[in-house]
Formats: structure tokens, C-alpha cells, sequence
């Protein structure tokens, strides 16, 4: 058994990981916003520092002018006690370094002269700053480090001022200053992290829903639908997609219980007869002729199924783009003829008014063998369910847009309008062909070859004096199955 602590599932959760960003992206902006202001604070209250020793350097330089040396001596003494020794001191040097006067320097006395500084000073003849870190020095049982600002500057000819300011003020404004930045960042990193879950648990809430109605749905149960909260954001875009999905399952499984219920019902049929047939060739003492007939009912039956399962194979791999069409140009016009002319014996056995209309010269690549499978199912079906006396008619002209059409009349009963796509749907057959032989895969199969073509059929009217269907095809299919 593993010893590695488990981690709770709320540690797993996409809101703790957007919680952990929210408040890690608020807490860097706000350091990166106050180191800002700690550099601006700080580099202030440096600039306002130098600007004081820039003073107190140009004071010194008119005093010598006035006074000399001497006068410039006393006035360092004067300015130290005046400003307070521990606060501020002056040295007065020679180029060489030598110091010849200054003002009480024992609590400066860890500050020296630093050569490299005048030399800087003599070679650029500007003043120059540095900034001292004394050494720890233990006051009043308080360990405390001594930082100052020094500036090196002419004050007269070969005169150097050597005045230091100590920064215990701006130290102590920093250090209050970062230690309230401490305390904000503290209440910011526990204000970001609370507020973040928050928003976040409200904007899963909608993800949330989709995941409980997803697990309610059942074989049984695909009613449930995502409530939609009417904001018309991502979520609501996102359950409304869901429950799309939701429509789209459940009118493929109420077709895979119809189209269920449709073989068994067109299977059942056929196998009983052909049951029938063997019952009859066991129990009955039949003379030759007899077993002869029932052997070719039996052969007629078994055909009529394997018809239906070849069909079926036929739509599948079409469907799924594994259909072996073979495209080339053909003649369509000389195609729809023969078609026509082959049903016309049928139409006359039924005293039907057998007419046929196409435009010469209609070219189309096109896979023929298919193509005649799918035109002869159309005119199979209006003939099939046209009454005797009726009429049937076939219409085939270039539409000038790029696309053939073909219509197709009957004066049969007709199809509700209702059922203008279920009637393409694999074994599907309206009530009143129920009583007619058939398969139910003929339309289907029309429409799945139409549709390889980049055509399609649909059911143009209908009415109860019969149906229109509609063959459309482009001319030029390119398309490689």
C-alpha cells in the first residue's frame, strides 16, 4: 500500500485549480505593484536626500567665498549641532584626502574617506554620491545598522565637502512601509482565494447542472434537458449544445426501436412462411411436384431475405464512405428512357397512365449501375402504390444552375407530410403500404446513393391524390468514394 498521502478531491477539482490562479495572478500583481512603489518611494526620498547635500554644498561654497577656510570650518560645527551630530556631518578635505576640518564626527566614526570616490570626483569634476551601510552597533540593547547618503563635491578651489546625511528617517518609512505591504498582502492572498472560489463555484454551477442531468439520462429516461439560465453566456451556449445532443440521442434511439420493431416485423413474416414450409415437408406424405413447390417457396423466401440484408449492407457502406461507386460520365437521359421503357409493361399489366418528359443530352458523372438502382426504386414505388386507371409521370430537365432535376408523379395515396423524412428511414413503411410487398429500404436506399452523388431526394408534395418526389443531382461529381 502506497504511503503517499491521498489528495482530497477538491484538490482535483478544475475550481480549486482556477481558485490557485485567480488568487496567485492577483497576489504577483499586486507585488509587482508595490515593488513599484517601493522603487518610486524609495527613489524619492533619495532624490529629496541629494537635492539637501547639493544645498548644504552650495552653502559651503559661498560661506568660503565670504569667509575663507576658517569661516567654512566653523560653519561645519555649526551646521552639525544645529541639524543634531547624529544626523548630519561635514568634512572638509584636500584633493589628497587629507581631512583639515570637520564637525563631531564619534558617531560618524565608522564612516571614512573613500580615495576611490575622490578620485571619481577629480576626473569627472561632478559631485558624486554613495551610499554607507555601517557596521551593527549594539545601543540600548537594540542592534541597529547605520546607513547614510555622502556626497563628494568642490566647494573651492582644491576644497572637497565630504557631507553625510543619516537615513534612519527614510529606513523607518520603507520598513513601515513594507510591513504594511505584509499585512495587505496577507488579507489580499486570503481576499483573492475566498472571492475566487466563490466566483468560480458560481460559474460551474451551470457546468454542474450538466453534469447531474447527464447522470439522470438513462436508456430509459432521455427526457431530462439543462435548465438554461437566459444569460446567453458560455455555459448556456453550452447546455443548449447539450441538450441538442440530448434531442439528437433520442430521436436515434426512438429510430433504432422503430427500425427494431420494422425488421423483426418484415422478418417475421418470410420466416414463418418459410417454417411453414419445412412443418409441411415433415408432416405431410407430398408427392414430388409438392416438395418441388415448397423447396422453391422456401428458395423464393430465402432470396427475399437475402435481398433485404444486401440492401442493408449496400446503405451501411455507403453510409460510412466505404461504398464501391464507380464514376465516370454517362448518358442520363438515355438512362432515365430505359428505365422508363423497362416499368412500362408493368404500368399497362395496372392500366396506368405511363408518361415520361427528359431533356436530350443530359451528362453527369455519375456511377450508372447505382444510379439506375435508385431511379428504378423511385418508379417501383409509384407504380407499386398507384391504383389501377391511375397515372404516373417522370420529369427530367437541366435545371441551368448546375443540377439535374427529376420528378417523379404518382396519383397513389399519398404520404402525410409528417412523415416527408421518416419515410427515408431504413424499414420504415407508412400504414397503408403495410398490406404491399416490400422491404422498406427502397427510399432509403435512393436517397443514400442520391446523397453519394452530392444529390439528394425528398418528398416535393403530397396530397391525397398522390406523391411527388424529387431526384436532384450535380453535373460534374468528382467526388472518390
Amino acid at each position: 500500500m502506497s504511503l503517499k498521502p491521498i489528495m482530497p478531491d477538491v484538490f482535483r477539482t478544475i475550481a480549486f485549480r482556477l481558485t490557485l490562479w485567480y488568487a496567485g495572478i492577483f497576489s504577483i500583481s499586486s507585488c509587482v505593484a508595490f515593488g513599484l512603489f517601493y522603487y518610486i518611494a524609495a527613489q524619492s526620498l533619495q532624490d529629496e536626500t541629494d537635492r539637501d547635500l547639493l544645498d548644504k554644498a552650495a552653502y559651503f561654497s559661498s560661506v568660503i567665498k565670504r569667509n575663507g577656510l576658517v569661516g567654512a570650518g566653523n560653519l561645519a560645527v555649526l551646521e552639525a549641532q544645529a541639524s543634531g551630530e547624529k544626523r548630519i556631518f561635514f568634512r572638509l578635505l584636500y584633493p589628497s584626502g587629507e581631512v583639515f576640518a570637520s564637525s563631531h564626527m564619534s558617531y560618524w566614526k565608522n564612516v571614512s574617506v573613500d580615495q576611490q570616490a575622490i578620485k571619481v570626483l577629480l576626473e569627472k569634476q561632478s559631485p558624486v554620491f554613495e551610499t554607507l551601510l555601517g557596521r551593527p552597533e549594539k545601543q540600548k540593547s537594540v542592534f541597529k545598522t547605520q546607513k547614510a547618503r555622502v556626497l563628494y563635491a568642490f566647494v573651492a578651489r582644491n576644497v572637497i565637502l565630504q557631507t553625510g546625511i543619516d537615513m534612519d528617517f527614510q529606513s523607518r518609512f520603507l520598513s513601515a512601509f513594507r510591513l504594511v505591504f505584509l499585512v495587505a498582502m496577507g488579507f489580499i492572498i486570503v481576499f483573492s482565494g475566498l472571492s475566487g472560489w466563490f466566483l468560480v463555484r458560481k460559474a460551474m454551477t451551470g457546468v454542474d447542472r450538466i453534469r447531474k442531468t447527464a447522470q439522470s439520462i438513462t436508456g430509459s429516461n432521455l427526457e431530462q434537458r439543462v435548465t438554461q439560465t437566459g444569460n446567453q453566456d458560455e455555459l448556456d451556449h453550452l447546455a443548449a449544445t447539450f441538450n441538442r445532443m440530448l434531442d439528437r440521442i433520442q430521436d436515434l434511439v426512438t429510430s433504432i426501436r422503430e427500425m427494431s420493431d420494422n425488421i423483426a416485423h418484415d422478418l417475421k413474416s418470410p420466416l414463418t412462411r418459410i417454417r411453414g414450409f419445412a412443418e409441411l415437408a415433415l408432416v405431410e406424405n407430398a408427392s414430388i411436384e409438392e416438395y418441388e413447390t415448397m423447396a422453391a417457396s422456401t428458395i423464393e423466401e430465402s432470396d427475399r431475405l437475402l435481398d433485404m440484408i444486401n440492401t442493408m449492407l449496400v446503405i451501411s457502406r455507403a453510409e460510412a464512405g466505404e461504398g464501391e461507386f464507380e464514376f465516370r460520365e454517362i448518358d442520363l437521359s438515355s438512362m432515365i428512357i430505359n428505365a422508363c421503357e423497362l416499368f412500362i409493361p408493368v404500368a399497362e399489366d395496372k392500366n396506368i397512365l405511363f408518361s415520361f418528359e427528359v431533356d436530350e443530352n443530359l451528362k453527369i458523372h455519375a456511377d450508372i449501375r447505382m444510379l439506375q438502382r435508385a431511379f428504378s426504386n423511385l418508379l417501383d414505388n409509384a407504380l407499386k402504390y398507384t391504383p389501377d386507371n391511375g397515372e404516373v409521370s417522370v420529369h427530367a430537365r437541366d435545371g441551368k444552375d448546375g443540377t439535374l432535376y427529376i420528378r417523379v408523379f404518382d396519383t397513389g395515396p399519398g404520404i402525410d407530410l409528417t412523415c416527408s423524412e421518416k419515410i427515408f428511414e431504413r424499414f420504415y413503411r407508412t400504414d397503408s403500404s403495410r398490406t404491399t410487398q416490400g422491404t422498406g429500404l427502397g427510399l432509403s436506399l435512393a436517397r443514400t446513393i442520391a446523397r453519394q452523388h452530392r444529390g439528394d431526394i425528398k418528398l416535393e408534395s403530397s396530397s391525397n391524390m398522390g406523391s411527388v418526389f424529387l431526384l436532384t443531382l450535380p453535373h460534374r461529381n468528382l467526388q472518390v468514394i
